[in-house]
């Protein structure tokens, strides 16, 4: 599954920074805007995938589907 996430990356002195818009917490820094992309899309996994697991701990499973929603 892809989702779509809004970056913003600026530039101190030697570094680039850079956050992800929609996730508070995702951000990251690099020698390159090709490498904060990449540092930034590491980031989103590992905030996603920590919420999940830390609000969900203790709890079994009951159901996994896919649904649709109109937009």
């Amino acid at each position: 599954m892809l989702a779509n996430y809004t970056i913003v990356i600026v530039k101190s002195d030697k570094w680039y920074a850079g956050y992800v818009k929609e996730l508070p917490g995702a951000h990251s820094q690099g020698k390159t805007i090709r490498e904060v992309k990449q540092n930034l899309k590491e980031a989103i996994k590992m905030v996603l995938g920590s919420s999940r697991r830390h609000f969900f701990a203790g709890y079994d499973k009951v159901l996994e589907e896919r649904i649709a929603v109109a937009v």
